[in-house]
């Protein structure tokens, strides 16, 4: 089912809302316990996934030139910027301020980021949601301790994520009627590489350990399905030209 990591992610943001409503007040070293757990775990997901790459250098060209892409376009400030915006607006047309809040902080935390755009692709391309299901957890144990400071708007941030990474996902299955499935395998090889990379920095991030912007990195993707692309023609050109010759 394509939609299956989507899914259990809203299902996570709800019990972790509702949870957080009834356990209101968390001692500060659990949660710190607890977020550093789940950063190694998000490494430990983000190496297994960098291992996979069968050409590392597509990875770096990638990295390095999505790194560059996303800090010209100024990706990370656009987002909080934005963010801001949504937030001021809201809560200034809205009689429950902290509904409001909750709603438009949570959104951001959990539909920004490397996971959200990575783990819905994998899901439409390879019906993995190995990602999509390690985002849940870090989201409903992050929705327990934004319900227990900003309240249960934190809840109605499940529909934008829902909608948000199924539109991704289901676009993600309609791929191969369009490239090849060679061209794809290997933009999915080369892609599960970069955004493991991208995942490792959410890790380290959460550990404390980096202070990465994650979502400059993010045109990395792009340039992964440029690189792949240009390689797979380029090979196809050789072939047939070897064939005519």
């Amino acid at each position: 089912m394509v939609l299956l990591g989507t899914i259990v992610n809203g299902l996570c943001i709800a019990a972790g809302t509702l949870l957080g409503k009834v356990l209101y007040r968390i001692p500060e070293k659990i949660k710190t316990t607890v977020m550093h757990g789940i950063g190694l775990a998000v490494c430990l997901l983000g190496i297994q996934m960098g291992l996979k790459s069968e050409q590392f250098l597509i990875v770096i060209f990638s990295l390095v030139f999505g790194g560059i892409l996303g800090e010209w376009w100024d990706l990370e400030e656009k987002l909080n910027k934005l963010g801001t915006w949504i937030e001021q607006k809201v809560g200034a047309s809205s009689g429950e301020g902290t509904i409001a809040k909750g709603f438009v902080t949570a959104t951001l935390i959990f539909v920004i980021g490397a996971m959200a755009i990575i783990g819905a692709l994998d899901s439409g391309i390879r019906h993995d949601h190995s990602v999509l299901y390690t985002k849940s957890i870090i989201d409903g144990f992050t929705s327990i301790i934004l319900t227990t400071t900003l309240g249960i708007g934190v809840l109605f941030s499940a529909v934008p994520v829902i909608l948000y990474q199924g539109a991704i996902a289901l676009f993600a299955t309609q791929i191969d009627k369009w490239v090849p499935i060679e061209l794809m395998d290997a933009f999915i090889v080369e892609m599960t590489g970069t955004g493991g990379l991208m995942i490792l920095a959410i890790g380290t991030n959460l550990l404390g350990i980096t202070h990465i912007r994650v979502a400059n990195l993010l045109p990395g993707i792009l340039v992964v399905a440029m690189i792949v692309t240009a390689i797979y023609y380029w090979n196809s050109i050789i072939q047939f030209a070897q064939g005519i010759f």
